[in-house]
């Protein structure tokens, strides 16, 4: 039995994941603490894979619990997701994503080591802060952190170089971009309680009348209109990566460590976004310009070379279709609650 553990499996990009791993042949087995995330995504996952999932309401602080479900279900590796991801909820509380993040992370790489087994990490393109060079490359400098939130993702990876440097782990760190979109049933998409945090929840949130509004934050940058550029992914081409990571790391023993980017290779500012979205869909958003937010960076897009030559991976998925399933998963969502 193929089993891969993935930490915060109810969540957004982990819930694709375990949905991306059963169609590859892996049993998936969760431990996600709920606290950004809910239970009862894993009836949603069930109903997709028809299968019964395996959840273990557990937090990735307590080690001696990890372990324990890593040696009895026998994983061949962990895909860690369980971190706080909110930039500004970073900046005002910066203890909270120090504590869980960092302690989380090492709580999961200490259970890799002691079974010597492999570690896929979820880092972050916020590493780049604001980059010198676009489309930004794995050789570009790290930065100064430009949030909390961030220099969690540049901390964890100086912490795993480190631990692979001294023979003790062997870790692919993935350097994703921004994430968008469902998976086609719209069973599970970007479930968000409150203002949205993110951009396309936040335009398909808009567009269905749920808010007034969509405010871009920030219309004096130096890009083509102002606004903020970002380079938007499918959230269900990062699972697929995170697979093909775990897949190059169980099959080459001596590969120790590596950073890569997951992008799409191009960039879309925020207007550009909002009108690819009412291009797709035929919807009007109405928008407002706001003031910048603290920890917000100009641009960044990514070369993604490096995964297209190491993981044997590029996006499959057009914009029009992130876009599209997400506005059909949040009208899902309108039709029958967050529980159909």
């Amino acid at each position: 039995m193929r089993k891969v553990l993935v930490t915060g499996g109810l969540g957004y990009i982990g819930s694709h994941t375990v949905v991306s791993l059963h169609e590859a042949g892996y049993i998936p087995v969760v431990v996600d603490n709920c606290s950004t995330s809910d239970l009862w995504v894993k009836e949603r996952i069930e109903l997709i894979i028809s299968t019964k999932l395996k959840v273990y309401e557990e937090d990735v602080l307590n080690n001696a619990r990890l372990l324990e479900i890593a040696r009895d279900e026998q994983v061949l590796g962990i895909i860690h997701f369980a971190a706080y991801i909110l930039v500004d909820e970073s900046v005002q509380q910066p203890a909270k994503y120090y504590r869980n993040n960092m302690l989380g992370l090492l709580s999961v790489a200490g259970v890799c080591q002691d079974l010597n087994i492999p570690l896929v990490f979820s880092s972050s393109c916020s590493v780049y802060g604001n980059p010198e060079r676009l489309p930004v490359s794995e050789e570009e400098a790290v930065k100064k952190a430009e949030s909390p939130y961030a220099n969690t993702k540049k901390m964890g990876e100086e912490i795993l170089r480190d631990m692979s440097a001294a023979g003790e782990i062997r870790t692919l760190c993935l350097r994703y971009f921004n994430p968008i979109g469902a998976h086609p049933s719209a069973l599970i998409g970007e479930f968000q309680d409150g203002v949205p945090h993110h951009l396309v929840p936040y335009i398909v949130e808009t567009a269905s009348g749920k808010r007034k509004e969509l405010n871009v934050f920030g219309s004096d940058w130096d890009t083509r209109d102002g606004t903020c550029i970002r380079d938007y992914i499918h959230v269900i081409d990062i699972a697929e990566a995170h697979i093909a990571a775990m897949e190059l790391l169980v099959s080459n023993p001596d590969l120790r460590f590596d950073v890569i980017n997951l992008g799409s290779g191009t960039g879309q500012t925020v207007l550009e976004m909002v009108h690819a979205f009412e291009k797709s869909t035929g919807v009007k958003v109405p928008v407002r310009l706001a003031p910048r937010r603290p920890g917000d960076v100009e641009a960044v897009y990514a070369n993604n070379e490096k995964a297209k030559r190491i993981l044997n991976w590029q996006p499959k998925r057009t914009l029009e279709e992130m876009l599209s399933s997400a506005w059909y998963f949040e009208q899902k969502q309108q039709e029958g609650g967050r529980r159909f």
